[in-house]
């Protein structure tokens, strides 16, 4: 990990300490790093019916599109605590989408810090975007 990934684990792995998940039990944590060098954070939320339920993703983005100054995603890092690290869901990768470019780093780890890293559309090819909207 270089010394920004460090952060953005970090970052992650406190939030993850925040989730509230008693229905999956599976704690999950997120950094997404904007354009703008802010760092925004998340946890997934789950809820009794759900559907509310919203991953630390989601969480993390809608944060840093409600207080950045940027709307371009350059990294994402999300943690679990399963011994494999786990990607963002589908859901995820749509909002994630929005706000990405070819260049976005993706990165999936687990507490210990085994991590892989993917660009954006080696995870989501033919992601539907606002370009499709043109």
């Amino acid at each position: 990990m270089n010394d920004k990934q460090r952060e953005l684990f970090q970052k992650a792995s406190e939030a993850q300490k925040k989730a509230h998940a008693p229905y999956s039990e599976a704690l999950i944590g997120a950094a997404v790093l904007m354009a703008d060098g802010t760092i925004h954070v998340g946890c997934n939320v789950e809820n009794a019916s759900y559907g509310g339920t919203v991953c630390a993703e989601r969480v993390a983005i809608f944060k840093a599109i409600s207080e950045s100054s940027s709307k371009q995603i350059l990294e994402v890092l999300v943690v679990s605590d399963s011994e494999k690290p786990w990607p963002p869901c589908g859901f995820c990768r749509q909002v994630i989408a929005e706000f990405a470019t070819e260049q976005t780093l993706i990165h999936t780890a687990n507490l210990q810090g085994k991590m892989k890293t993917f660009k954006f559309p080696e995870i989501f090819p033919e992601a539907f975007t606002p370009k499709h909207l043109d």
